[in-house]
């Protein structure tokens, strides 16, 4: 199991060892366009970016924030 501090960091390890192996058939759609949002600067949000990992990656997301005063 492999765990992240941040969606984002999750997000980019996804496309660099997740996305290039899925099918042709799996990457039209969602996928693509947010590798190329997130590659070529279009940028892409943190809601969007679970949403594929979460879809495409098989990853549980959990928040948690702690407030220490």
């Amino acid at each position: 199991m492999k765990q992240f501090t941040s969606i984002p960091e999750a997000f980019e390890w996804w496309l660099k060892n997740i996305y290039p192996s899925l099918p042709p058939d799996i990457k039209k759609g969602k996928p693509v366009s947010a590798w190329r949002d997130y590659t070529h600067g279009g940028g892409i949000s943190e809601k969007r970016m679970r949403e594929i990992l979460v879809e495409f990656g098989h990853f549980k997301v959990d928040i948690i924030l702690t407030y220490e005063p």
